[in-house]
Parts: C-alpha cells; sequence; structure tokens
C-alpha cells in the first residue's frame, strides 16, 4: 500500500485556527459503517449515539508547556521542543536550528533554567541535560509555553483550551484533539446515561503526527511513545468486551493505547510502557468498537489508523463529503463519530 493512497485535496481555509466556542458545540459527522450512511450533527448530540454499558476511553495525558526559547554563550537563538522524558533531568528534543545544537553546546532559557546538548539520535533530535533547582515541572511551568501544530498560525489565548477537562499526567507534546469537544458537563450527562468511563494515558509525542516520508506505508517506522493501561481501567474494558457491550474510543491516542494491549479476544491486559504499534489496512480493531475522532491530515498515520475501522475507499469519501460540507480540520476542527 502505498502512502500516496491516503492523499486528498484540502483547502487551507479550513484548517481550524481557533477551538469552537464552547467546546461542544464544534460539529459531529457521524458515520454508520453497517449502513455507509452519514449524519450532520453538533457534537453535543453524541449522547443519542451513547448507551448504558457503552464504555468511553479517555486518554488522561496533559500537554506541557513544552516550548522553549533559548539562547547559547555566543548569543544564537535556538528553540528546543521536549519530546521524551529520560531520568530526572534528560529529555530528547526537537531543537531548530540543529546545526546550533551539537554536542557540548550550552543554552540558556532564563535565570532558572539551563541546559547542556549531549548528542543527536539517529532520528536527528537531541539528547539534552537541563539544569534548574527545585521541581523541573514548576521550573517549565514559568520558562514553557503551550506547543501548537504548525498549521495553527494564530496565538492561543487560553492555554487550557489545548487540554482536555479530564487531562490530568503531565507528559504530551501535542493534545490528544478528540477529547477537546467534551465539557465536563457532558461528560456528567454521559455519565448519568450509564455509560461507563475507562481512562487510559499516551504521552503523545511528535512520532505520531510525523509525514511519512517512505512511499510504501509498511517502511514507515512510528516514534515509541509512553503508555499505561491501569488495572481499573482493564477490568472495565473486558468486562465490557465479555459482555457484548461497545469500547468507544476517544481520539487515536485512545485506540493506540487499547490495541498495544488487546488480546485475540478483544480483552487487554493491564500494562505500561512504550509502544510504537502503527495501525494500517488491513488491520482490523481488536479491542475498539467505535471511534470519536477528528479530522486527520492527508498521508498521515492518523487517516491509516482510521482506515483501519472501514476501508480507505470509504475514509475518503467521507473526507470528501466533510470537505465539501466546509467541516473544520485538524487540531481545533470539528469531530467525527464512527458508529
Amino acid at each position: 500500500m502505498k502512502t500516496s493512497d491516503f492523499y486528498y485535496e484540502l483547502p487551507e481555509r479550513l484548517i481550524a485556527q481557533t477551538p469552537a466556542e464552547p467546546r461542544d458545540s464544534s460539529r459531529l459527522l457521524v458515520y454508520h459503517r453497517d449502513t455507509k450512511a452519514i449524519e450532520h450533527r453538533v457534537f453535543r448530540d453524541i449522547k443519542e449515539y451513547l448507551k448504558a454499558g457503552d464504555v468511553l476511553v479517555l486518554n488522561r495525558t496533559r500537554v506541557l508547556p513544552a516550548r522553549l526559547y533559548a539562547h547559547t554563550e555566543r548569543g544564537g537563538k535556538v528553540e528546543l521542543l521536549l519530546l521524551k522524558r529520560f531520568g530526572l533531568d534528560e529529555w530528547e528534543c526537537l531543537a531548530k536550528p540543529g546545526k546550533k545544537c551539537r554536542a557540548g553546546v550550552r543554552l540558556t532559557v532564563n535565570e532558572e533554567l539551563s541546559a547542556e546538548v549531549l548528542g543527536a539520535t539517529e532520528t536527528g533530535e537531541r539528547r539534552v541535560k537541563f539544569h534548574y533547582e527545585g521541581a523541573f515541572e514548576d521550573v517549565l511551568s514559568r520558562a514553557g509555553t503551550t506547543p501548537l501544530p504548525p498549521y495553527i498560525h494564530e496565538k492561543l489565548k487560553d492555554p487550557e483550551r489545548y487540554q482536555t477537562v479530564y487531562s490530568r499526567e503531565n507528559g504530551s507534546a501535542a493534545a490528544p484533539t478528540a477529547g477537546l469537544h467534551f465539557t465536563r458537563a457532558l461528560l456528567d450527562e454521559i455519565r448519568g446515561m450509564g455509560v461507563e468511563i475507562a481512562e487510559v494515558l499516551l504521552h503523545v509525542g511528535l512520532g505520531t503526527f510525523r509525514p511519512v516520508k517512505e512511499d510504501d506505508v509498511e517502511k514507515h517506522v512510528m516514534h515509541s511513545e509512553y503508555y499505561e493501561i491501569p488495572r481499573e481501567a482493564a477490568e472495565t474494558v473486558n468486562a465490557a468486551k465479555r459482555e457484548g457491550r461497545r469500547v468507544i474510543a476517544v481520539g487515536t491516542t485512545s485506540v493506540r493505547t487499547l490495541e498495544t494491549a488487546a488480546r485475540g479476544d478483544g480483552t487487554v491486559e493491564p500494562s505500561s510502557g512504550e509502544t510504537s504499534i502503527f495501525l494500517y489496512p488491513p488491520y482490523r480493531m481488536k479491542c475498539v468498537d467505535a471511534l470519536i475522532t477528528n479530522f486527520h491530515l492527508p498521508e498521515s498515520t492518523l487517516l491509516m489508523l482510521v482506515s483501519c475501522l472501514c476501508s480507505r475507499e470509504e475514509i475518503l469519501h467521507i473526507y470528501d463529503v466533510a470537505v465539501k460540507e466546509e467541516y473544520r480540520f485538524f487540531s481545533f476542527g470539528d469531530a467525527c463519530l464512527f458508529l
């Protein structure tokens, strides 16, 4: 299968620059896989497609203020994006410009935070050791800024709008954006309907969003990301699978977490560790029965993952409809429900 098989045309005006207000007022395209019918709704209407006994799986990760602006001893400007932590004070970082970040270079962010470049990784990122006093998270909260995707050009007024309302555990370089549509009130209504909530964790790195550069999809290698499926979440999911109830993933990160630990019967192992799972057709989901997600970039691993729920042809048709109906795309865009 070729990467170009997942290409579609998208007018730039449809790339959402700001989040919908309120969160649950974004649009919702509903796709019924059994009948291939498409409905156009508003996100808060999602209640009408859920029922008692369903399990909604959320990714509780929280986006770090992971973008740092620093300068070298010679005054050169450098931008660092924290990707993955190693121990207390070492991180894998995306560094721009890379030529100013060779091994041994010392960087100053502010009076509280400095760093030393230890070297480059095989994929071109930098291993960086930070120097600070106190808790790194506290220092980072003052020194860093929220990293938005490069296709968003407008400044975000409220950084919390790039966090889900249920985010709790710092560690991501990007938001699990399907969850941005939920309000606390909407989640309370859903719980009140008898829908169960299971929380998992996947710290989102840039590997999920990096373009596929290989012509042959199978040759693409995903970066690894840290995940956790707590025992309580596994028990909730497994009970649903055994009883024939639906497991509905909120976002592709929840899908990747569940499918990483899925057994042949669709149940999952309570587990944690690194995952580099890459889902593309003809893979068929073992655990996930339905998905709430945003609209994804052409030729992306996320578009390939969503195609596993039906077919590449169906996905491209859905996206063609979404473009014609002028849905808003990508991180701050509208949502899609695959039933």
